[in-house]
């Protein structure tokens, strides 16, 4: 069997070509310098360099400069890595730039092929610390499902068609991905960044949720936000995945401390402690320890946690009748006389069944009368339904202050003449006390 080969004929020189030659090495030169402003030191320079780099992108898979085949919607997805690269990148914080890409975000072809390239731009070593941030902010802005408007950037003549976002491809880049980051090196910024993309973004499409498990006991111990991160993390895995975390109670009773209520994730804790105390099967020593707990807190709380504090004893009570005895009882009614033990991390232990809430008695005295009357529900039958705290969680001392100023502001007189001209009247009473001139 013999194979007759023939060799391609070269291309022929002519007018036409070269100039079509001449015209893609300008494009490409153009290009470069785009791509080299993504590294000017100035944002609205960089910002630019994005737009105008997404718009070739843009015309380009529109009016293709190569043959695409039967696709309806082409990429070019070497620019598309190129752009990427500069935004994740490792020697400059882009914050600006992914929340300017977010934009285009918004188009399900773009969205699809930006999952596609990521994980062969995710770094499967130790990246530093600014391309991990850059990476998980830009991982947060990401969605799995397609948009709710469908829409598309890339399409031949710019014209809207049906575009196949495969949800099944997303989804195995998604876990791609997650299996390098969760292997780097983290700090507390990254870390707590890291729990936010996981919570909110990552935790419903991983394949095996479940071997998160150790991470987010671990981040446990971390402290701070990082614990309270890891603690939502757990309680998804307890209530989804049936995970069983014995000692959870004892971790969420011991993030009670008097630094919670000076973060932006208070709002959190008190919604998760609203969720892992939902349950009226608990035993009434240990929610009593929380009881306590909160009540002992509210000494040293700002005057929007202390509401907020009121609302979630008086839903405890509500759940657990068997805690009115908190209300009045005969043995820990003082401050000198309380067997209630406040440095005891097991709640169990801290003996707060036999305690009072005499700390809700002393902020009846408090100087803003919207804390005191609060306070004043121990006093007054409890309702037949539970607080509504959704609507105080976000509140801060400026709502209250606002309030207060609305209730108690009085209209005062500052003339009592209406003036017709600039001139003073002759009656004015100001001339009893000055001359003019």
């Amino acid at each position: 069997m013999q194979i007759e080969v023939i060799p391609l004929k070269p291309v022929e020189p002519t007018v036409e070509h070269q100039y079509c030659q001449w015209l893609r090495n300008l494009y490409e030169e153009t290009w470069n310098k785009i791509l080299t402003a993504f590294d000017n030191s100035s944002i609205k320079i960089q910002t630019q360099a994005l737009s105008s780099s997404m718009n070739i992108l843009t015309c380009e898979g529109r009016y293709p400069l190569e043959q695409k085949g039967l696709l309806e919607c082409y990429i070019p997805l070497n620019r598309l890595k190129l752009i990427l690269m500069k935004i994740l990148s490792n020697k400059q914080h882009n914050l600006h730039l992914i929340v300017k890409f977010e934009e285009y975000l918004l188009y399900d072809d773009m969205l699809f092929y930006v999952w596609k390239v990521l994980p062969s731009l995710t770094a499967k070593s130790n990246p530093n610390d600014i391309y991990i941030m850059n990476y998980l902010l830009f991982l947060e802005k990401l969605q799995v499902k397609c948009n709710n408007e469908a829409r598309t950037l890339c399409t031949s003549g710019g014209m809207n068609t049906d575009f196949n976002f495969d949800e099944t491809t997303v989804k195995r880049c998604l876990n791609k991905i997650w299996n390098c980051i969760i292997l780097w090196e983290h700090t507390p910024a990254t870390h707590k960044q890291l729990l936010i993309v996981l919570l909110e973004k990552v935790l419903p499409y991983l394949d095996k949720p479940l071997l998160l498990t150790d991470f987010l006991m671990d981040s446990l111990d971390v402290g701070g936000p990082v614990s309270l991160l890891a603690l939502q993390g757990i309680f998804t895995m307890i209530q989804v995945y049936n995970l069983d975390y014995p000692n959870i109670f004892a971790k969420l009773y011991s993030m009670f401390e008097p630094e919670i209520f000076h973060t932006k994730f208070k709002p959190r804790l008190f919604y998760l402690a609203d969720l892992f105390l939902s349950s009226t099967h608990l035993p009434e020593n240990l929610v009593a320890a929380f009881a306590k707990r909160l009540a002992r807190l509210a000494l040293v709380a700002p005057s929007e946690d202390i509401i907020i504090i009121c609302m979630f004893i008086g839903n405890l009570i509500l759940r657990h009748p068997g805690l009115k005895c908190l209300l009045n009882h005969s043995i820990g009614g003082t401050t000198t006389n309380d067997p209630y033990i406040m440095e005891e991390r097991d709640p169990l232990k801290s003996n707060a069944i036999n305690s009072s809430l005499w700390e809700i008695h002393t902020l009846q005295n408090h100087a803003l009368p919207n804390v005191a009357t609060a306070a004043t529900f121990i006093n007054n039958p409890l309702p037949s339904i539970e607080w509504d705290m959704s609507k105080v969680l976000e509140s801060t001392g400026d709502n209250i202050f606002d309030k207060e100023l609305k209730r108690n502001c009085k209209m005062v007189a500052l003339a009592f003449d209406k003036s017709n001209k600039f001139a003073l009247s002759k009656c004015e009473k100001v001339f009893n006390y000055w001359n003019f001139y």
